[in-house]
């Protein structure tokens, strides 16, 4: 099976053996060809997530390492060589005892590592969810491997959005708690998704926490896309 040995790399600018010692990425690639394309995929799910989007840039979601598959070189559908892997902690990758070693800073040298590993100078990153959070870390810190962004499901951050308190007069922070506040229909979307155990009422939140309602109540035919999202 393909690991990436993350921080044993001596030649490897993100090498860091206080914070990813011993730390083995799994990792799998599909297609070919000089279009380089690195998937980091969100919290607590594993490459195989990709599976469509893997298809869609590949023609295939059958890995190169495959024992049915024998690389020809020739470049299919459109040449694109994809990359998808287990983050820290997840599926087949290592585990780390630490909270402190699940930070994006590490889990985006992870992924620099992981391109160091397959000799990819440059990359079009995709990154859904946490894995977007850490896509924009790694364009952050090593823009000069970064072809392009494509970030699904993010949020730019939660608290470290708001204005730093230093630079604010009173009147101003109230101000600004008042225009940020949460409403009502934010508080219950937080209890639900908190109270969730089942999948179903798990996707009846998510949809909640992805979409506006205006989206949610349109038709499609005679059916809303709420309901064609929930099946």
């Amino acid at each position: 099976m393909p690991y990436c040995d993350v921080g044993t790399l001596p030649s490897s600018p993100v090498a860091d053996s206080q914070l990813n010692n011993d730390i083995k990425i799994f990792y799998r690639t599909y297609g070919g060809g000089p279009t380089k394309v690195l998937l980091i995929i969100g919290l607590a799910a594993t490459h195989d997530a990709w599976g469509p989007q893997i298809k869609a840039l590949t023609g295939t979601t059958v890995p190169n390492d495959d024992d049915d598959v024998v690389w020809n070189g020739e470049e299919g559908n459109g040449g694109i060589h994809v990359c998808a892997f287990d983050n820290r902690g997840v599926g087949r990758s290592s585990v780390p005892v630490e909270k402190s070693e699940y930070s994006t800073k590490i889990m985006a040298k992870d992924a620099i590592a992981l391109l160091d590993h397959l000799g990819w100078k440059k990359a079009h990153i995709f990154g859904h969810s946490m894995g977007a959070m850490i896509a924009n870390k790694v364009a952050a810190m090593f823009p000069d491997r970064v072809l392009s962004l494509a970030l699904l499901n993010v949020t730019g951050g939660g608290f470290q959005c708001f204005p730093k308190a230093p630079y604010l007069n009173p009147c101003e922070v109230a101000y600004s708690f008042n225009v940020l506040q949460l409403d009502r229909q934010t508080f219950s979307v937080a209890y639900r998704f908190v109270k969730a155990k089942t999948p179903e009422q798990r996707a009846a939140v998510d949809l909640d926490t992805h979409y506006s309602q205006e989206y949610l109540e349109e038709y499609v035919g005679t059916d809303k896309r709420r309901a064609i999202l929930y099946q």
